[in-house]
């Protein structure tokens, strides 16, 4: 907190977010709700009332129940570090396809980490996209106020599950299907379904990125802390397995085998 104008900054609002969003959802409705505004208005002492009135108009005005991140972020922070918490959550990614294409074209030296470096080039760009001109101080400040928002470690790099958290990617897609399913035409069907949301170019195989957030995914679900160096081997353990030919493409029928599939004509 801002000792001297009694608000919040980026990191302590986030740090008190996360004590009420403990799932991450990027909303949080009913007690929760009641509980993080009495919290954040104790913190503010009660001298801000028009903070106060704030808080209860958009308690107030919510027509699902439910209070996001940016609506709260949007009255609570100045502009410069609310930019920083609302573009996680304004363009959610919905594959890990494109997020593993995100993370490969940043994680330049395949690290399997995201350095203050690279974050800093990531940063760029995003502020480029959206139009926004950008001094290097403030590039510089960005960075490492992210680096200290969104690292759960603190060691100055960013990890999978960081920049899954900041790019506010949604539940893993696997999650919605019995895996294990001993019935032969359930798990075609399922399969079916799971290659199609993979392969993105529509291709009829998995290559690249496509072969990442599929490995992403998949060990995600037996190994959730997954890192860069593990999804590297378990990508590698996968092709050696799947990928007849070698060429680093997974044919759809290859897929199928290997998860114990006769595709029919």
């Amino acid at each position: 907190m801002d000792s001297a104008s009694g608000h919040l900054d980026a990191s302590a609002f986030l740090q008190i977010w996360r004590m009420f969003d403990s799932r991450d959802r990027g909303y949080i409705e009913g007690k929760e709700l009641d509980n993080f505004i009495g919290h954040v208005t104790k913190k503010l002492g009660k001298n801000d009332k028009l903070m106060e009135e704030k808080l209860k108009r958009l308690r107030t005005s919510s027509t699902d129940g439910h209070l996001h991140i940016q609506e709260m972020a949007t009255i609570m922070l100045p502009e410069e570090e609310n930019f920083l918490l609302l573009f996680r959550r304004e363009t959610p990614l919905d594959n890990s396809v494109e997020f593993m294409r995100i993370w490969r074209r940043y994680d330049a030296d395949s690290s399997g980490f995201i350095s203050a470096v690279e974050l800093k080039s990531f940063l760029q760009d995003l502020f480029q996209q959206h139009n926004k001109r950008i001094t290097p101080e403030k590039l510089e400040h960005y960075t490492d106020t992210m680096m200290k928002m969104f690292g759960k470690n603190q060691d100055g790099r960013l990890d999978l599950n960081d920049l899954a958290r900041i790019l506010s990617l949604k539940e893993n897609f696997l999650l919605k299907f019995e895996m294990d399913t001993c019935n032969q035409k359930d798990r075609k069907r399922d399969f079916e379904k799971i290659f199609a949301h993979y392969d993105v170019s529509k291709t009829g195989a998995l290559e690249g990125p496509e072969v990442d957030g599929f490995v992403k995914d998949m060990m995600e679900l037996v190994k959730p802390n997954l890192t860069g160096a593990d999804l590297d081997r378990f990508k590698q353990a996968l092709l050696s397995h799947c990928d007849v030919n070698g060429d680093g493409i997974i044919q759809k029928n290859e897929l199928a085998l290997c998860l114990g599939l006769k595709l029919t004509p």
